[in-house]
């Protein structure tokens, strides 16, 4: 089992994420998902094996399946269809890498939520609505939503908090055209996806996406880009244990942020090493997730 913290490849760095690191090759990028892991916006000194290629491999796996709702940035996972400069890293590469289409990103998360959990409940419990949607009144936690509502965030860098956002503000961000397009393609995807993990005993609570813009014949077009409905930027829950009004457990970091809220630690760096069975629970779970949405066995 070869787990890596940090890529040890000798390409300009664009950008070196919580995850991910991202080579600049041109008119691509390399996206190398590494087993880096965070919590309350801190990147932990204990990895988690094999994260990177779950993260990776699911995301490949989502790309695939919502390509007819939009269009996205992968252009290979295999190594073998990498430049020949690349050939060196596969040990480091094969499987938790992808190659890209460089894109101009817009500076925006596009947050769907199907249910009221997580900061959506919480904010629902005080205002009665979320990121300025409004809803229905004595909704309970983890309560199914009428439809599905679109929630924007501003996407921060270098660590800090990204905001929740209302839609009109975003429309002053990107513009109200780009806005309208990027609300319709972030529920359809969700819609699309929603499908696909419920067939497998799966909800999708809510998720997040990043995009970008192209050129394409002197017009400027809209492509799906970064991950996509992983366990990182997604919950999902097991159908088979869900309950309206409560929390229910997701495929993710949890077993991590428990721990840290045990040694009551202040969330600021540096953070404390993880033990090996909180390591180990969490391999679980992203293994388990990996598993349970793509129906296959981690590469």
């Amino acid at each position: 089992m070869m787990t890596i913290t940090e890529p040890q490849i000798n390409l300009p760095l664009f950008i070196r994420g919580k995850v991910r690191d991202v080579y600049d090759l041109g008119d691509k990028l390399l996206l190398v998902a590494s087993d880096r892991i965070s919590a309350f916006d801190v990147v932990l000194p204990t990895p988690i094996p094999d994260k990177g290629k779950v993260l990776n491999q699911i995301s490949a796996f989502w790309f695939d399946q919502t390509k007819t709702v939009v269009k996205n940035h992968l252009i290979s996972a295999s190594v073998s269809e990498y430049p020949s400069n690349l050939q060196q890293y596969r040990s480091q590469l094969e499987g938790r890498s992808m190659l890209v289409v460089k894109t101009e990103k817009f500076p925006i998360e596009c947050v769907v939520r199907g249910y009221i959990s997580g900061s959506g409940w919480k904010e629902y419990k005080q205002t009665q609505s979320v990121c300025g949607v409004k809803l229905p009144a004595g909704l309970q936690e983890s309560e199914k939503l009428p439809e599905p509502i679109f929630t924007p965030a501003t996407k921060e860098e270098g660590g800090k908090h990204d905001e929740n956002i209302s839609f009109e503000r975003m429309c002053s961000i990107v513009g109200q055209e780009m806005s309208e397009k990027l609300r319709k393609i972030s529920i359809d995807i969700f819609n699309t996806a929603s499908k696909v993990v419920e067939a497998k005993g799966l909800i999708l609570a809510d998720t997040k996406y990043e995009f970008g813009l192209i050129n394409v014949n002197g017009k400027k077009e809209i492509i799906l880009i970064d991950e996509v409905l992983t366990p990182d930027s997604s919950r999902f829950w097991e159908k088979s244990q869900y309950k309206v009004g409560t929390s229910p457990a997701s495929f993710d970091k949890q077993f991590v942020r428990d721990y840290l809220e045990s040694v009551k630690w202040a969330k600021t760096p540096p953070a404390p090493a993880l033990p090996q069975d909180i390591v180990q629970k969490t391999r679980a779970k992203y293994l388990e997730a990996f598993t349970r949405i793509t129906g296959k066995s981690l590469i």
